[in-house]
């Protein structure tokens, strides 16, 4: 498999195969979400259109970046989200880098949403879909995030067939800027668990894919099945 790792900024064609990750923390919550029971995820463009959506439908539940705001029911963090009931309920998620990075491949025939809780399935999903070129879209810090790079190159590992040993990927997200930032109170919006469940390898058993259903782009759960008979993915 042909891997490329890119920033947002360097998508300069829109790619066939695209995994955009973020690990801290959209794409942890994302999971967790439909973890809560969540039926699907509409990822916003914008603060105000997630709220617009919000207004159109009061039964959806808005969240962003940062600290709480008027019109959004939560923020963007696991460790808060982890105990909400989401039960058959819609998600408008708007972040820093995560949503923008989907938006911005919204195009490509297969989009997945990736990061360490999801890592496994997303390898298998990947390796079902037979692709010979995915571009990775590390998301955090114009393209330079550790932790997201990290996570990129072990799904990348995977999906390619080789016997990757997890640790020292999961120890450069734990020494990332991100990590530090999230430990240290630097960014609002978040619960002290954060970082722990950003790097909880393969929580979850489904992938995330994201594809435009009319106007909105849409994030929802896809459990692949562990192929019998094979090398373990």
């Amino acid at each position: 498999m042909d891997a490329r790792f890119l920033g947002i900024s360097e998508l300069a064609e829109i790619p066939s195969v695209a995994v955009v990750v973020d690990v801290m923390r959209a794409f942890t919550v994302a999971a967790w979400a439909f973890a809560r029971g969540a039926e699907k995820i509409v990822l916003a463009g914008s603060p105000d259109e997630a709220l617009a959506l919000k207004a159109r439908h009061p039964d959806w539940v808005a969240l962003k970046d940062g600290a709480p705001a008027p019109g959004f029911d939560t923020v963007n963090s696991p460790g808060l989200l982890r105990t909400a009931d989401l039960g058959g309920r819609t998600v408008v998620q708007k972040t820093t880098a995560g949503t923008v990075g989907a938006l911005a491949v919204k195009e490509a025939q297969l989009v997945l949403c990736a990061s360490f809780v999801v890592a496994r399935a997303t390898a298998r999903l990947l390796r079902e879909h037979g692709s010979d070129r995915v571009t990775f879209v590390v998301t955090g810090e114009d393209g330079q995030a550790d932790e997201d790079l990290a996570c990129a190159q072990y799904i990348a590992g995977r999906a390619a067939g080789a016997a990757t040993d997890a640790a020292p990927f999961l120890r450069r997200a734990a020494a990332s800027r991100a990590a530090a930032e999230l430990a240290q109170g630097v960014r609002q919006g978040v619960h002290p668990d954060d970082v722990a469940l950003c790097l909880e390898l393969d929580r979850f058993p489904f992938a995330m894919v994201a594809a435009l259903e009319g106007p909105l782009m849409v994030l929802r759960p896809r459990t692949v099945p562990s192929p019998a008979h094979s090398i373990p993915v």
